[in-house]
């Protein structure tokens, strides 16, 4: 144990040999024993606000900061180097190989993720540190079953996602306490490559994810200013970009923006976490019911109305509004197929791009040219902070708007059990980025469709059949599609299916649905790397 630092997993030696060094635990300790009490509060309002919003208040615009959204004078810092043309990003898993295509994909920056597109073991949190590290020093190249992988001359700008504010890193304790997931991720990328970025022109730059509340985000903008001053690196060096997932965070954009000015890069439309919370968040409404996944589109009227209100908020602020995930993925044996996917793509681009976005995301590399060629052809400069959209009036009550048309199907029943079963059990094996009907999936698309379950079993809604919707029809079609996992998802171990049946099992028969099932899961990966129970937290 160094400086109150206890490492409980013996995985990836050599990784950890390398990540923790005394200076790097005595950051790590530093940053724990300043932010963590601030952290739990947090976390315990986020409870307490839950509680208000389940007794019938709505959600709405914060009165007590009106004068921040009112005053026109305020702007967030200049984009930093590598950041002014954020046309096309890709996202991913920290693994080597991933890591080196999307820096050669012909993207302008590739987030690299430690949250929803990674499954939170201990090898893969510690191995894709080394990956980055390596990554920007430029000695990530390696050959593997014949094939060489090599760093492009001018690969794209580097962005890191840390874990969410809600998940703790188990296998980290200070003091006997866990560690935060956000904080463990953060300090250990910052500590170990924010001067080398900068001395190579570019610099420490995060995407924030699960934010809601402005609090939150003064949190993470206080650990910015510790952290440039521990390290001695010039204060307003740190970029963030927020992703505006959460229902309450989409009536804070512009708080969210001001604690964050001097250190801010623009906020991002969470586009599938975001549908997540919009269930969450109003769970005791029965008018706020959502229809089959595949019904609520980024036209539906809540979802137009948030994405309206950002693209205005981040162009008054002179910062980035960054659209979302195309999750398609190339279908390479049917060309019929694949033109039709890929015509999903240029659409859903062509949207943003036209109301006003200054980027967007993609998942696979392939899809990095579509992408491109949309927004090269209507953005010509390097962002659009000129369109004002002055035009935009969101309401508290339109972000609300969850009249969305469509139906529950049995099929979109059966779709969501697949998914649910289908992804839960790759997390816990270690795997949070599946293919499942040509599209990249990561756990936001698990959490829909586990909320969703949840919402129509919790309100006895009716599929449009006339099927009513109960914890043992849902019963019925885990055991039918249980065997069909294995076929799905390569490489799932029985165990897993079984664990992921007996959880949704439980989730749809609750008062309430987990807050995150990550969290609820995470104790099995920790279990798998060798922590005993006490020094893990509670979750079920």
């Amino acid at each position: 144990m160094s400086h109150g630092v206890k490492i409980h997993s013996n995985v990836a030696p050599n990784a950890q040999e390398e990540l923790f060094s005394d200076g790097a635990l005595k950051f790590l300790a530093a940053l724990h024993k300043t932010f963590e009490p601030t952290r739990q509060s947090l976390l315990t309002a986020r409870e307490d606000t839950q509680r208000r919003h389940d007794s019938g208040v709505p959600l709405d615009f914060l009165p007590e900061t009106a004068h921040i959204r009112a005053d026109p004078s305020w702007q967030c810092a200049p984009p930093a180097p590598g950041l002014e043309d954020r046309r096309v990003e890709i996202t991913g898993p920290t693994d080597r190989k991933m890591v080196i295509n999307a820096l050669n994909s012909g993207a302008k920056t590739f987030m690299a993720d430690f949250e929803d597109s990674s499954s939170p073991t201990f090898t893969n949190m510690v191995t894709g540190q080394v990956n980055l590290r390596d990554a920007i020093r430029r000695q990530i190249d390696f050959e593997s079953g014949g094939k060489k992988y090599k760093l492009s001359e001018k690969p794209a700008v580097l962005i890191v996602r840390p874990r969410g504010w809600h998940l703790d890193e188990p296998r980290v304790t200070v003091d006997n306490q866990p560690m935060s997931g956000s904080i463990f991720d953060f300090a250990l990328y910052f500590y170990h490559n924010a001067k080398e970025l900068v001395k190579r022109g570019s610099g420490p730059y995060f995407y924030l994810p699960k934010i809601e509340h402005y609090l939150e985000a003064r949190l993470w903008n206080d650990i910015f200013v510790f952290s440039q001053s521990y390290i001695g690196l010039s204060l307003n060096t740190i970029r963030a970009t927020v992703l505006i997932e959460t229902l309450p965070a989409a009536f804070q954009m512009e708080e969210i923006l001001f604690e964050l000015r001097n250190h801010s890069s623009g906020l991002n439309c969470g586009r599938w976490d975001y549908i997540f919370s919009a269930i969450k968040k109003r769970r005791a409404d029965r008018g706020a019911v959502l229809p089959d996944r595949k019904d609520v589109t980024m036209t539906v009227p809540f979802m137009d109305a948030y994405v309206r209100l950002l693209i205005q908020t981040c162009h008054r602020r002179k910062v980035a509004a960054m659209g979302g995930m195309s999750a398609q993925i190339p279908i390479k044996n049917d060309p019929k197929a694949n033109e039709v996917a890929m015509e999903k793509v240029r659409a859903d681009k062509l949207r943003e791009v036209t109301a006003g976005h200054d980027g967007t995301w993609i998942a696979h590399p392939l899809i990095e040219i579509i992408a491109r060629e949309i927004f090269d052809k209507h953005m010509l400069g390097p962002n659009q902070y000129y369109n004002l959209r002055q035009d935009v009036k969101v309401t508290a009550a339109d972000l609300l708007n969850s009249k969305v048309p469509g139906k529950i199907t049995v099929e979109g029943i059966r779709e969501n059990v697949s998914t649910c079963l289908a992804y839960t059990a790759a997390w816990v094996g270690g795997n949070g980025c599946i293919p499942l009907n040509y599209l990249m999936e990561d756990a936001a698309t698990a959490e829909i469709t586990r909320v969703q379950l949840w919402q129509w079993v919790k309100h006895g809604l009716r599929a449009d059949n006339g099927q009513l919707i109960t914890a043992e029809y849902i019963d019925g079609l885990i055991k039918e599609l249980a065997p069909t996992i294995s076929k799905i998802v390569a490489g799932v171990k029985a165990q897993h299916i079984k664990l992921a049946e007996d959880y949704l099992k439980l989730q749809i028969r609750k008062q309430w649905p987990s807050e995150f099932l990550t969290s609820d899961l995470m104790p099995y990966l920790a279990v798998a790397d060798g922590v005993q129970p006490q020094f893990q937290r509670a979750q079920l």
